[in-house]
This record gives structure tokens, sequence and C-alpha cells, in this order.
């Protein structure tokens, strides 16, 4: 193609003498332009002359015409012919254009374009709306919450050439979203809603013309549009783009709740976290936080002083001094009565203005949910804000969720006041104790235990009288230290009437009064008048239905409530003193006695044990053995001769087998009995184990339904020890724990290396899943003699503890019924060998 030259006179007077819309662009700007092409535009050459050619086409031929343009100029555009493109046009229309493209060179500048505009028509307004609201709907996919759908919505009709509004229905008329007036023509959208399809309204020539358009997603909210010459002809693209608004606000909605929801998932695990701290925040704190979450100016928890009385403001954020006297009590719809009527609760209006005049216009806006305990009211939760900024249903139910946590904070702290509290009473109880058992002096005892119950109580004085059974008095034994010495004196029958003190004792019963003044009488008695009391607490001390003797408590304070918490901890201070008098009574005539029984009865066991292993072993050696040895040759002669088969075989078998035990009850004796000396060498441990193992085993004729686990340490040396006897100790105890497995199970042997009272040992544990022994007998296991086996000699852990005394041992002993056996065995890692 062939560049034609021009200047720019020539080249400006060429494009005006032609009446189609021409230009020159250059650079991607326009150069030069004709009037026909501003008269296109519908600008002037100013607004036009200097701007880029592609502000004036329709944004989605921008991106087609911008690439076309820079391959013309890389020179790598092959087609040449007329292009096709939009452009909005002078009245609020669109223009279709077809463009040709000449080359042309321009003195002076350079290269430059000469285009050719070519208009082909306007096009059909309802044409042009449609596109401009399905570009609308593209837009609403991004949306991500009502007030965007609407706002897109709205700007989309808008360049469609229309005015728009939500409308929301109240009742039999609708309601602007933005406070503007709404339209007279109500009824229309009510019609819409009804019939579920586009209404218009009057057509007003040259004015503009409204139409109703059902969203279809919910029935309380329709869009207007009106503008000129809207005509029944856009109803199908109308109705089509409600519907899709109509969607987005659905999808918007799901969007918000899913959001919200997750939201309050995290705020409420926050709020969790923030609870199950290892020291429980404090009200104040939760209720910060509380206000952070929900968006709260002020947080009021108003709860009961005591029980049954009237709730009172505990804890507050966001009050100054004078709100927080103003907002003392919970006021007007949101009170406790109101809360527990209509459930957790929205402010109103009327409680919105009574809030803004009790404030001053500071707060206008709450909610209130109750605080509940096992369904019983425990106070209640407020959250306000200032005016214009109300609550929604999804704050009030995540402030339902927030009060049970605000509860667990309360309950928790609750219990952990009370626990402090018990811990310091039981600390001071138990320091009584120490102190109490630590003297079996009464005079001591009950002097440490008056001092003791004035710091404990929080009282004024404590005296303390003993009964004297024979005298039938009540005689003052201790006091607080300033009345000590007088009150040792004191001197009251226990039939005496009117005394409170007789009355415990003979009532052995507790007796309070709050208020000595408003009893009858109490005023004038002689102890009362001389400690100026004015609250009584009178408590017997009594042991194994002994009365031991009266406590008296008093406050010269004030008059004082004595609850049941109170009574309960002073008697159970007073049951520990009483103790402590009784067993310091008994002290001394029961220890002279059980000093003579305990040394006689040792004496006795001692003898009878000694005597008995006598005899025994005399039987043994010089009785037993010989006719064993007899039997055993004639079972064994007699199956050489019989060949015996049936019931002469089991005989036999019997007979040998009882032999063979009654050969081991006499072995077990002359063990027990027999005097030993340790031949000790360094022995491999594992080794030492397994032939134990083995031998066991062997006596228990290989039982399968019982395994036998074994595990060494590494570091585990060879020991100095007597192989055979801790061979004999481990198959005793090893025989035992198959034997207390008839149904089967695991028996564990563990070997290891322990220190162990500042020396290195070997340990090894033995332990069994069999029956356990019970606890009351624990303590006799190591008797000689003693045994539950039917056909056991009691020898058996009698002969291991021998042993294991002989090698400077320790022997201990773990069972519980049900739950298995542990024998744990410690030997001398180093003590001096035998020699060889």
């Amino acid at each position: 193609m062939t560049t034609k030259r021009y200047s720019e006179a020539a080249l400006r007077a060429l494009i005006e003498s032609l009446g189609n819309p021409m230009y020159v662009a250059r650079g991607g700007r326009v150069w030069a332009a004709n009037e026909a092409y501003l008269e296109m535009l519908g600008r002037g050459r100013a607004e036009v002359e200097g701007r880029l050619f592609l502000d004036f086409v329709r944004p989605e031929d921008r991106v087609r015409l911008e690439a076309r343009y820079r391959r013309r100029e890389e020179g790598t555009l092959k087609e040449t012919g007329p292009q096709r493109y939009l452009l909005p046009g002078p009245d609020g229309g669109t223009l279709e254009v077809a463009s040709h493209v000449q080359e042309v060179e321009v003195e002076g500048v350079g290269a430059a374009l000469l285009i050719n505009c070519l208009v082909l028509g306007q096009r059909p307004a309802e044409l042009v709306v449609a596109e401009r609201l399905v570009e609308t709907s593209a837009e609403l996919v991004a949306a991500r919450s009502e007030e965007a759908v609407r706002r897109v919505a709205l700007v989309g009709l808008s360049s469609a050439g229309f005015s728009a509004s939500f409308l929301v229905r109240d009742g039999e008329r609708f309601l602007t979203r933005d406070g503007s007036p709404p339209p007279e023509d109500g009824a229309l959208g009510l019609r819409a809603l009804s019939e579920g399809r586009p209404v218009f309204g009057a057509s007003g020539g040259e004015e503009s013309t409204p139409v109703y358009l059902p969203l279809g997603t919910t029935l309380s909210e329709v869009l207007w549009v009106s503008g000129v010459g809207l005509s029944p002809s856009y109803s199908s693209v109308l109705a089509l783009f409600a519907k899709v608004v109509g969607a987005a606000l659905t999808d918007a909605r799901l969007l918000t709740d899913v959001e919200r929801g997750r939201w309050e998932m995290v705020a409420v695990a926050e709020a969790a976290r923030f609870v199950a701290q290892p020291e429980p925040p404090s009200p104040e704190d939760f209720l910060s936080r509380l206000a952070s979450l929900i968006g709260a100016d002020a947080v009021l928890l108003y709860a009961p002083a005591a029980p049954e009385e009237e709730l009172v403001l505990t804890a507050q954020v966001g009050l100054d001094g004078e709100l927080r006297a103003m907002l003392a009590a919970p006021l007007g719809g949101m009170s406790p009565s109101a809360v527990v009527a209509r459930g957790a609760v929205l402010s109103n209006e009327a409680e919105e203005r009574a809030l803004m005049e009790a404030t001053g216009g500071r707060l206008g806006c709450g909610a209130a949910v109750r605080l509940a305990h096992g369904g019983h009211p425990r106070g209640l939760l407020q959250v306000l804000r200032s005016p214009g900024r109300p609550f929604g249903g999804a704050d009030l139910r995540l402030l339902g969720t927030l009060s049970e946590l605000l509860m667990t904070l309360l309950d928790q702290r609750r219990l952990r006041s009370e626990s402090a509290r018990q811990l310091a009473d039981t600390r001071l109880l138990l320091d009584l104790a120490r102190t109490t058992t630590a003297t079996l002096e009464v005079a001591s005892i009950l002097d440490v235990a008056s001092d003791f119950l004035v710091k404990l109580l929080d009282v004024s004085n404590c005296f303390i009288l003993l009964h004297d059974e024979h005298a039938g008095v009540l005689r003052g034994a201790a006091a607080s230290a300033t009345h000590r010495d007088f009150f040792r004196g004191v001197v009251i029958p226990v039939d005496e009437p009117g005394s409170v003190t007789a009355l415990v004792a003979r009532e052995r019963r507790p007796v309070a009064m709050p208020d000595v003044s408003k009893v009858e009488g109490m005023e004038q008695r002689e102890l009362v008048r001389r400690f100026e009391e004015k609250a009584l607490l009178a408590l017997p001390l009594t042991s194994r239905d002994e009365l031991i003797g009266v406590v008296l408590l008093d406050d010269t304070r004030q008059p004082r409530n004595f609850d049941s918490a109170f009574i309960e901890l002073a008697e159970a201070t007073c049951g520990q003193i009483a103790l402590a008098i009784a067993n310091a009574r008994l002290y001394e005539s029961l220890w002279a006695s059980y000093a003579e029984l305990a040394a006689a009865r040792a004496e006795m066991v001692q003898r009878e044990r000694l005597t008995a292993l006598g005899e025994l072993s005399a039987i043994v050696a010089h009785e037993v053995r010989n006719p064993l040895g007899v039997i055993f040759n004639a079972v064994a002669s007699l199956r050489r001769l019989l060949k015996a088969e049936g019931d002469a075989a089991m005989l036999l078998d019997i007979l040998s087998e009882e032999s063979d035990r009654l050969n081991r009850m006499v072995g077990d004796l002359l063990d027990y009995t027999r005097p030993r000396e340790l031949i000790l060498q360094a022995e491999d441990v594992p080794r030492v184990l397994q032939d134990a193992l083995d031998a066991a085993h062997s006596q228990q004729g290989g039982s399968h339904r019982v395994a036998v686990s074994v595990d060494v340490e590494s570091d585990v040396p060879r020991v100095p020890l007597d192989r055979r006897l801790i061979r004999q100790v481990l198959v005793n105890v090893l025989v035992n724990a198959i034997q207390a497995m008839p149904q089967g199970g695991v028996v564990q042997v563990r070997a290891r290396r322990e220190a162990h009272g500042n020396k290195d040992v070997l340990r090894i544990d033995v332990a069994d899943q069999g029956c356990g022994i019970p606890t009351e007998l624990m303590h006799r296991v190591f008797e000689p003699f003693f045994t539950t086996k039917a056909q056991g000699t009691g020898l058996g852990l009698a002969v291991v503890k021998r042993i294991i005394d002989e090698h400077h041992g320790e022997l201990a002993l773990e069972s519980a019924p049900g739950r298995g056996t542990t024998f744990t065995f410690r030997l001398p890692l180093t003590q001096p060998t035998s020699p060889p």
C-alpha cells in the first residue's frame, strides 16, 4: 500500500471536506478530527483531540481494538478490512460503526493513521439496556454482601438510563432503604409481589414510567425502576435482571451467614481460650473482650449480692462514674422480669428512648440475656451501643453463647475462691491437728485451740469449758489470751436455767445468737456484760457420744449472722479439739496397758514359734525322711514288678506325687531351720533368671497358659550372690505367680541397676496378673507357717525373706486384689565374695 504525504493544513482540509466522520490518530491519540466525527461523539474539539481514541469506544471493544492497533504499529497486522465496534452516542444510546484505516505521512510530524468511520445505525434501546444489564449481572457475581449487590444493581440501572431503588414492605406500604420518600403507588408493588411479575405504572408521556419488579426470593422487597420511555417491551429484560439480583442477594445473605458463623466460631473459641487460662480472668477482663467481639460501647453484669436479693451492678466496662450510678439497676424493658418473660431481648423503640434519656443520648440501643445455672436465674448481662447502632438477631445469638462462657468463668472463679478458702481452712485445721497431736497435755491443747479458733473463724473471743461428770458442772479451762486467767475460775452447773452453755451441754447441739440484744434476758447475764458480747455461738465438744465440754465463740464488734457453712466449720474444728482432748486423757492409761500387752503377745508368739520349729525339725530329722525313703523304693519296685495299668497305675502315680509333695514339705522345713553359710560369687544375672524360670516351669509341669517375659537392662553387671539360694528365691516366687493365674496370664521379670539408699543395687521385679493378696493379709505373708493354700506349708516366702536378709538385701511387696502382685528384690552390687 502506498503511503501518501500531507502537510498538516492539507490533511485537516481533506478530512473537513468529506462528510463522513474522520479523524487522524497518532500514537494512539486523536491528532485531528473533522466536525462530522465531533458531532457523532457529541463532544467539542477540545474534549476529543489529544485524547486516546479508545476513550470513545465501548469498554467491551477496547481490548480488541488496542491489540489490533498495536499489531498495526508493529507491522504484523495482516487483516486490513473494515472493523466494527460500538461507540456511545450523544443521546445515551449506542452507535455501531465500521472504520477503514489508511496510513499517511504528515510533514514535520511523521507516520499517522487516517481513519474513516461509517455509522451503520442506532441500536435498539431494548438491546442496549439488555447489554448493560448483562454486564451488571456479571458484576453481581463478585458482590459478596447485600449492600454491594444493591449498589452494583443500582449503578447498572443508572448506566442504562434508569433511576431505581429497593423498597422494603412495611404492612401495606413500602419504605426505601436510603430514607428517601417512597413512591405513592405502593399498591402496584404489592400486586407485583402477589403476582410474581413486573407491574408497570401509568405512563406520563415525557415523564418517567415506573415499574415494580419482584425479586423472586422474598415477599418483603421489590426493585422499583423508573425511566423515560420505559414500556412493557422492557418487561422480560427487567424481570430477568430482577431475578438475577434476587439470586445475588440470596447468595450474599448465605455468604454473610457463613462468614458470620465462621467469625462467631472463631470469636467463641477465642473467648473460650481466654476463659480457660490457668488463672481465670476477672469478670471485667471478660466483659472487655466481649465488648470488642460484639462491638458494644458498654457491657454490664448484674447479679444479686445474696440469694433472693435484687440484682445490682457487679461488673461493667464502658461506663463512667455518672452512668455507673445511673445504671446501678437494670432499666425498664431489659429488666430481669422482662428478660425472663421474653427470653433474650433486643431493645424496642420505647426502651431505646428511655435509655437515651437516662444516658443523655450517649447510649440508645441495647440487648440483654439472662444468666442461669441449672435452670435457676443467676443474673443479667446487658450490652449497649450508641444511638443508631441497633443489635441484630445474630448479635443476640452470639451474646447468648458468650453469656454461657461468662457463667462458666463465674463458676470457675467461685469454685476457685471456695477452694482457696477451703484450702486455707484445711491448712489451719492441719496446723491445729499437728499442734494438738504434738502434746498430750490437756491444758496446752486447750490454750492452742482457743487462739486457733479466734484466728480461723474471725471471732473476738473463744472460751472452752470442760465437763466434770462427777460434779455435774462445766469448768472454765481455756480462753483467749486477754481473759484466760479469769475464765479458768468460771463454773457453770449443767442444769442451770437460762444458761446457753448449760443448754448446749444438755442438748448437745449448737446454739447461735446473731444479735444478743434481741434475746430476752441475755444482756443481763454476767459473762455477756463482762465481755460486751454482741453475737454468740455455743457448740458442744463431744467424742464417741461422750460430752467433753462446750466452746463459746463471740463477736464484740457487731451483731453477726452465723451461716450454715460457718457453723459446719466450727463443728468440724470442735470435733477435732474434742478428739485431741479425749486422746490426751486416754493416752496415759492406754500406754501402760498397751505396752504390757504388746510385750506379752510378742513373747508368747515367739515362744510358740520356736517350740513348733524345734518339734518339726526333730520330726523331720528322725521320723519323716526314713519312711519316705521306704515309700519311694516300694513304689519303684511295684512299678517294675507289676507292670501296672489302669487304676493300679493311677494309684501308683498318686502315691508317687503325694510322696514328692511330702518330701518337698520336709525340704522346706529343713531349709528354713537349717543354718547355712552363703557362697557369694559374681554371677551372670540373665543366666540366674533363666535357670530359675526353667526350674519353675518344670515344677508346674510346663504350664502353657502362663507366659513369662524377662527383661534385663544392658548395664546390669555380674552380682555377688549365692546362685543356688537366689535361684530358690526366684523359683518360689515364680511358682507362686504361676499358681496365682490358673486362667493364664503373663509374668513379667525385670532386672535393672538402681540407686537406692545412697548405694547401687540390683533390683529384680517379679509381677503377675493374678488375683492379688488381700490388704489385711499383706503384713503376714512372710510369717513362717502362714499360708492360704490348701496344700501349702507357709514356709516358701519365709525362706525367701530369710535368704534375702542373709544377702543384706531388701524385699518389698505390692499387691491389690484383682490387679496382681509384684515382689521387688534389692541386692547389693558390692560385697565380699567367698573364696573359690
